[in-house]
Parts: C-alpha cells; structure tokens; sequence
C-alpha cells in the first residue's frame, strides 16, 4: 500500500469548557489555563489552551489516517509555536516527507490556528507496514 501524500484534515473548535474538562481530566489546573482573573493579568490576558490539548488533536488525525499501528508504533516530535486561546479554531494538517526510511514513514504534522498561523510543528512517524 502507498503512504498517503495529505492526511485528512481535522478542525476543532476549542471552549473554555473544553480546557476545564481537560484540566480536571490531566489534573493539571494552572490558573492560567482555568482562571479568567488570573489569566487577565498575564502577557497573554486570558486563559490559554493546554498545549497537550491541542496536541492530541494531531494524533486524532493519526490515529485517524493509520489506526491501531500510530497508536502501538507511532512517534512525534514537536514544536509548540504558540497560544491557543478559548474562541479558536484549529485545524490539524499533515504533509508526506518523503519515500519511507529506516522502516519508517514521516510525515510533517501542524496545528494552524483560523488565521493560518502554526500554534504546533513537528514530524510524526508511522511504522512502514501501516502505510
């Protein structure tokens, strides 16, 4: 089977709802992430996003495009570029980097935000079998 050149796109909408759930669901409660009060008296003014939060949306997409082989064999390798705030969209993409090597296929993995700013970069890698 050939890898495919674009996984399919994922986009999340993301809530304060949802960054509540998350922190009670990681146990992390970082005012930051749940205090709006706090939050406003940060560089950032409001609450963020958990940056694992919105990582998990591109393993959603690998998980997605490849199944039970990213999440027994899969590996990521990221960059956090920036904030997710409450309000934003993110959609997830990702790009073939290439023949497959080394057994394994990489592909070039981001998180944009709804003004096509990258927020995650990096490189996942799936075993070649699953591919």
């Amino acid at each position: 089977m050939t890898a495919p050149e674009t996984l399919p796109e994922i986009t999340h909408a993301v809530t304060q709802t949802q960054v509540d759930a998350y922190a009670e669901a990681s146990g992390d409660h970082n005012p930051l992430h749940t205090d709006a009060e706090f939050a406003a008296s940060t560089p950032y003014g409001r609450t963020v996003a958990h940056g694992m939060l919105v990582l998990a949306f591109i393993s959603e997409m690998m998980t997605n495009a490849f199944g039970e082989v990213w999440a027994s064999g899969g590996k990521l390798k990221i960059r956090f570029r920036a904030p997710v705030f409450p309000g934003s969209t993110i959609t997830t993409v990702g790009v073939l980097r290439g023949s497959p090597t080394n057994g394994e296929t990489a592909y070039e993995v981001a998180c944009k935000d709804q003004d096509g700013q990258d927020v995650i970069t990096g490189e996942a890698r799936v075993p070649w079998a699953s591919a």
